[in-house]
């Protein structure tokens, strides 16, 4: 399925506690290392933009990120594992762009683990730069990971 046929068929959406259950869900199955239920509460409380992707009544997949004067950092970015590879990941980053810019940011930024070739990609695609290495960054099985940062003008 093409973007252009999700984007008519998924909805982009508001976070709210009430989608807390399906987010966590998908978080636990997704991460070996999960953010807790009081950081999504702690996100959505204090003024960060927390979205859910919808396909029809199905939760699918969320971004929370932050935004700092022109810039914005996303911090999560999840897809439930049944619909990856379907284009919803780009859709929910598209729109991401999409708002961000229209609300005079300049620059959207990330973390990423090298280890997650398939986000890797995403976001190379998508027109990310790796702009440097945080060291040690993401818990892992044999100790800690490097993130890769990446970065992208989305200013019109």
């Amino acid at each position: 399925m093409s973007s252009l046929q999700n984007s008519l068929i998924a909805s982009y959406i508001y976070m709210d506690e009430i989608h807390l259950k399906d987010v966590l869900s998908i978080e636990k199955n997704s991460y070996g290392y999960p953010w807790s239920e009081k950081i999504f509460n702690d996100c959505l409380t204090n003024n960060y933009l927390c979205r859910v992707l919808k396909l029809d009544n199905t939760l699918i997949g969320f971004l929370i990120s932050s935004i700092i004067q022109d810039e914005c950092h996303i911090m999560n970015l999840c897809i439930d594992s049944k619909y990856r590879g379907s284009g919803y990941g780009r859709l929910i980053l598209n729109k991401l762009h999409d708002e961000v810019a229209t609300n005079n940011c300049k620059t959207v930024f990330l973390e990423c683990r090298p280890s997650n070739i398939s986000a890797m990609n995403l976001y190379k695609s998508e027109g990310y730069n790796e702009i440097g290495v945080r060291r040690n960054y993401y818990p892992a099985p044999n100790g800690y990971e490097d993130a890769i940062m990446l970065a992208k003008n989305v200013k019109k």
